[in-house]
């Protein structure tokens, strides 16, 4: 398995646990998605742009314990590169 199918194709969460994958429409596991972005097939935050979706993982990364810097560095390096953000630039 390649380093990006390890992780949450909408936030880049690790997803090396089952319990942190989301959930498909037949209630299968997600291997893409994890549970804070993806239940029942669908996004939890259905319509947020790809900037308020970085401006929400800078914040969620800050309050984990990493300094702003970090945060938006790391955001902004992972998260345009997602499958869900792919070409939404």
């Amino acid at each position: 398995m390649s380093d990006q199918s390890m992780i949450c194709q909408s936030c880049g969460m690790p997803l090396k646990n089952a319990e942190h994958r989301g959930t498909e429409a037949n209630g299968s596991a997600s291997l893409e998605y994890c549970k804070f972005c993806y239940h029942e097939g669908k996004f939890l935050d259905e319509g947020i742009s790809l900037k308020d979706k970085i401006n929400k993982n800078i914040d969620i990364a800050t309050k984990m314990g990493l300094s702003r810097a970090e945060a938006t560095e790391m955001a902004n390096s992972v998260i345009p590169g997602l499958k869900r953000w792919s070409g939404k630039g």
